[in-house]
Formats: structure tokens, C-alpha cells, sequence
């Protein structure tokens, strides 16, 4: 998958994608849905690429999409992603090589305006998402959070076999900046019987999420192998919980309200082959823990299944806004080290003939680390509130307060080649009732 495209000398006419602190150089070439601020604009496809967004329904216009074929074509000017994921990855490398002619530096420069500032563009959903599930793919994430609640055995069973995960509710996804209300529900302390109030253990969660790109038939499961054909590209994912209220229903189902309120993620999507200079073989697994059942299992996952992707927390509170203060970072972690790979994730998912579409996310869940200061959310990094964080101002978090600016952030850097990132994810807790 490695080609000219990551070529680690390319460079752009947009300037901007050459400077060493961007995140959107032309090896990379991320896809997002945006539209241009305070208009009522058609949402268009765009191409993050230094501090600017190529359109590509205005590039098309200019004729510089015409080899491409009608399908990729008529697939840029849509208004969602769903139309290219459903291409396949043959189809998106043709995109991906004929928007690296159109913007290195000797390119077929396109107009102006077919450029737009990113600080002149309103960012939205990048896909009419379908469905939405969650994994728990870190088993040092449920390892610390088993801890809290199981001390003698913090890992089920089932653990180690399965890839475990919930369903989400894909309505109340949002973009980045969206403001998060904090939710009520029903919350059970030391009293004897629940009540209804506002939650007070808001928490994060650190997570990549992952687009599927051409989907399966109903009854017709995927292999890994398979599965990794279908992965389109990676985005942020910060999939906000309440704990007083998840610890009270999640006996017997799962969490509901706990998690439903609201999932953050970031616009831009990264796309597979952006992605194949970072590739990692999967997480080792410890000595005496069963090897994956045959149908999770393939000798290029081993070698070849991970992506080395780093990934870290910002906090600023309400009060270090007020300041100017810049935010601090609470935690940084790697999707390296998950014990379930992207592709096992999807093949499970599939395993008893369920059918994914084209814009479907899953998540990775909560990436966390073995040391101290890669946990992926608060509940893991102040022991259940027992250890509360200290900020620069000296006020203490054991969670999140109202006001709280979250912001999620990752990238990929190796030797030989260029680094890429993927752009904020970020929140503000806002109180149960606001007017943004």
C-alpha cells in the first residue's frame, strides 16, 4: 500500500501543507463534510490540506476530476462520504493519487476558489451514519476499571476471547465544537433507593473510531483478512459518560443513558491508505492467555494488524479560558497496544451474519496504556475520584466540571516519513440547560 503518494519529499503550492507543525501535509489528505461559515451552503466533501480545504464539488466543476471516472466523480460532488466509502479502496487510491497531482507543488493548480480557510469553514458530520458500535478493546482500560469494582478478578471470563462491545446510538453523534449538556438520570449513592438528578461523574473517553467503507451482506460474515478491506479510515472518538449513571443500569445489559447523550467526534477522516506507513503488528499477547478463535485469527493481523497511532487528552477549565491559559495534557496513549485489532473488531461484529453499510462506525473503546499517564478517562486516572488531578490553577478534577473544554488529539509519526495528524475533537461540558 505504500506508494508514491507518501513520498516523504512531496510538497504542496498550498504552503501552509509544508510547515513541520501541520497535521494535514499532502501525504496525508483526510476527508470531511463541511460547509462555508454563516452561509446556508450546500454541504460539500472537502480535503484538509495544510489551513485549508480543497472543495472537491468545485474542483470537479473545474474539470480536474474528469479521469477519475463517473462514479468517483459523481461520488465527490455528494453531500456525505457514504457514496465514496461504498467505492472500495481501488477506488479511493485512484482519488488519493489524482488529488496528490492536483496539489503537489508542479500540479494542475486548482482556482481559488476551490480553496476555503479552515477558520472560514463550518465543520459537520462526515457521513450519514447508520449505526454506531463501541468496543472495549483495551484490556488495560478494563483491567483498571475492573480493579475498581472487582478487585480479586477485574477481568470476566470472556474477556480475552471475545471482542466486547455495545450499541451506540448513532443520532446523538456530533461534530467536533458541539457543546455537551450534562445529562440527569437515575443515580443510586449510599441511600437505599435511587433518584432522578444531574450527574456528577461526567467522564471522557479517549477512543478511535473507525468508518466502514463497503459493507456485507446480510448472513455473510468476514474474515479478518476481509475485514480489513473494508475499513475506510480512522477518525477521534470521544464517547462522553456518565459513571454515577452507568454503574446503576448497566446490571444486566450495559450501559444506556450512561453513554447515549452524546458522542463527540472529530470531522476529518483519515483514510486507510494514509495510513499504511504506520502500520504495527498487532499487541503481543501476554504468556498463558488463549490464542484468538480461528475465525479471529490470520498470520497478516499478527504481523501486520495494528496501526501505530498516538493518541492524547487536553483539559482546559472554564477558569484557564478566562486567563488565556493553555490547555494541559492529562494523558497520552497508543491504539498499538489494544488487545483486539481494527480488522478482529469487524469480523466479530460480522461473525454471525450481521450486515455493516457504508458510514457505519465503530469504536475502538477507551485507549489506555500499562503506565500511569496513558489512561484514556478520568475514571481510570483519579481511581474512581479517590485520586483527584491537580490543574495549573490549582482546582482539582476527580471529573469534569461545567465548563470544561476537552480535546482530543492524535498522529502518526515515523522514521522515513512524514507525519500526519487528525485534526481536534473537542467538547465543552455545558450545564444542564444552556443557550448555545
Amino acid at each position: 500500500m505504500i506508494n508514491e503518494t507518501h513520498d516523504p519529499a512531496l510538497k504542496s503550492w498550498v504552503e501552509s501543507a509544508n510547515s513541520p507543525d501541520t497535521e494535514f501535509p499532502i501525504q496525508n489528505l483526510p476527508l470531511g463534510v463541511f460547509r462555508r461559515r454563516g452561509t446556508n451552503d450546500m454541504p460539500a466533501i472537502g480535503v484538509a490540506i495544510g489551513n485549508q480545504i480543497l472543495d472537491l464539488r468545485s474542483t470537479g466543476s473545474l474539470g480536474l476530476l474528469e479521469e477519475s471516472g463517473a462514479p468517483l466523480a459523481d461520488a465527490t460532488a455528494a453531500s456525505t462520504l457514504n457514496g465514496l466509502m461504498a467505492l472500495g479502496h481501488a477506488e479511493m487510491s485512484r482519488l488519493r493519487r489524482l488529488l496528490v497531482t492536483i496539489l503537489r507543488a508542479d500540479g494542475r493548480r486548482a482556482e481559488p476558489r476551490s480553496l476555503v480557510a479552515m477558520d472560514q469553514a463550518e465543520m459537520l458530520l462526515p457521513a450519514a451514519i447508520g449505526d454506531y458500535t463501541d468496543f472495549y478493546a483495551s484490556v488495560f482500560h478494563a483491567t483498571h476499571v475492573g480493579e475498581l469494582f472487582r478487585p480479586q478478578n477485574p477481568l470476566l471470563p470472556n474477556y480475552k476471547y471475545v471482542p466486547i462491545a455495545y450499541h451506540g446510538r448513532c443520532s446523538s453523534i456530533v461534530p467536533s465544537g458541539t457543546p455537551i449538556r450534562r445529562p440527569s438520570g437515575q443515580i443510586k449513592g449510599q441511600e437505599s433507593t435511587p433518584s432522578f438528578r444531574l450527574s456528577e461523574r461526567l467522564d471522557y473517553e479517549l477512543e478511535i473510531g473507525f468508518f466502514i467503507g463497503e459493507g456485507n451482506k446480510l448472513v455473510e460474515p468476514l474474515t479478518v483478512d476481509q475485514s480489513e478491506d473494508r475499513i475506510f479510515g480512522l477518525c477521534l472518538v470521544n464517547d462522553w459518560s456518565a459513571r454515577d449513571i452507568q454503574v446503576w443500569e448497566s446490571q444486566p445489559l450495559g450501559p444506556f443513558l450512561a453513554k447515549n447523550f452524546a458522542t463527540t467526534i472529530s470531522p476529518w477522516v483519515v483514510t486507510y491508505e494514509a495510513l499504511a506507513p504506520f502500520r504495527c503488528p498487532a499487541s503481543k499477547r501476554p504468556p498463558g492467555d488463549p490464542a484468538p478463535l480461528s475465525y479471529l485469527s490470520s498470520p497478516g493481523n499478527e504481523t501486520q494488524g495494528g496501526f501505530d497511532v498516538v493518541a492524547e487528552v487536553w483539559l482546559r477549565s472554564g477558569a484557564m479560558r478566562q486567563t488565556g491559559a493553555a490547555p494541559v495534557r492529562l494523558s497520552r496513549g497508543s491504539l498499538r497496544d489494544m488487545y483486539w485489532t481494527l480488522a478482529q473488531m469487524l469480523a466479530h461484529h460480522t461473525s454471525n451474519g450481521c450486515n455493516l453499510r457504508a458510514g457505519d462506525l465503530l469504536a475502538s473503546g477507551t485507549i489506555s496504556g500499562s503506565s500511569r499517564g496513558s489512561e484514556g478517562c478520568l475514571l481510570e486516572m483519579t481511581r474512581g475520584g479517590a485520586e483527584p488531578i491537580v490543574l495549573p490553577t490549582g482546582e482539582t478534577r476527580a471529573f469534569l466540571a461545567d465548563d470544561d473544554e476537552v480535546t482530543l488529539r492524535a498522529f502518526c509519526e515515523r522514521t522515513g516519513h512524514a507525519r500526519i495528524g487528525f485534526g481536534d475533537c473537542t467538547g465543552i461540558v455545558r450545564p444542564s440547560t444552556f443557550d448555545d
